[in-house]
């Protein structure tokens, strides 16, 4: 089977070698530079009792010149359309992610789709780690959970329901009580290696071990049918938050446009 059809199938496949030594070096100092000045929307993401850190922030490639570059010249835009069929890819937004050594903060089992402001089908996240991870401190991902239905998103410490309405969306199993009922993938990652998900697909992520560091840089992208859907919750990133209103011009069900939302591959 084609790595098209898999991804179809699961909802997440591993692309093995397909980051550059010169785009990995540009990533690692976007994220480091991030680190050092998180732009307003960053979140941390563990505990003041947790040995580690968790940090994550959001919508910053436009900040840093590395992460722009990377965006615009990456080929994975062109993977993205060959995975779902598209004759064209644009830039969503892209997420960094840091858990430094020994953090113990697991992300929760959760699906990214109901945070956003878009719908339809054709779309990827890219998980991009710049830092060898093994297995057991790898993404996890629920295979074929792309496929539906939607989960009831809970805030990640408090397990909150702050989206949806109670009872509005199907409540999320019980995946880590009962991990061997389900089909869990993982994989031993090295620098240029990347997941790529469906945005419908249940993933999580454990905490690191040991002296472990994971910096990853996650790239979300939306082929033909995704267009934008006003939701009447904050979503995650909120980009009425980043964008000024003379930037903000999203026209319910049509594709997002503009300088936050380039176009990143054509066919044509």
């Amino acid at each position: 089977m084609s790595l098209k059809d898999d991804f179809a199938r699961d909802g997440a496949i591993v692309l093995r070698g397909v980051v550059s030594p010169h785009e990995l070096s540009l990533l690692t100092t976007g994220i480091d530079e991030v680190v050092r000045h998180p732009s307003p929307r960053a979140k941390i993401a563990s505990t003041p009792d947790d040995p580690g850190f968790f940090i994550e922030d959001f919508s910053t490639w436009r900040d840093h010149p590395e992460f722009a570059e990377f965006v615009m010249h990456t080929k994975l835009s062109k993977i993205a359309a060959e995975l779902t069929g598209s004759t064209t890819i644009r830039m969503y937004h892209d997420h960094v992610l840091v858990k430094e050594p020994g953090t113990r903060q697991r992300t929760p089992w959760h699906q990214d789709q109901p945070y956003y402001d878009v719908e339809g089908q054709q779309n990827v996240s890219f998980w991009i780690p710049v830092d060898s991870v093994a297995q057991k401190d790898c993404l996890e991902l629920i295979a074929g959970t792309h496929r539906g239905p939607w989960l009831m998103p809970r805030s990640f410490l408090d397990h909150q329901a702050k989206w949806f309405p109670e009872g509005s969306l199907t409540e999320m199993p019980d995946f880590e009580n009962h991990r061997a009922d389900y089909p869990i993938v993982s994989w031993d990652l090295e620098p240029g290696d990347v997941i790529a998900f469906h945005m419908l697909t249940v993933h999580g992520a454990p905490g690191v071990s040991g002296t472990n560091r994971r910096r990853v840089f996650s790239l979300r992208v939306l082929g033909d049918d995704m267009v934008y859907a006003p939701r009447d919750w904050v979503t995650s990133p909120d980009m009425r938050a980043v964008m000024s209103a003379e930037e903000d011009q999203r026209v319910a069900g049509e594709q997002l446009r503009g300088d936050w939302f380039p176009q990143l591959w054509s066919q044509a």
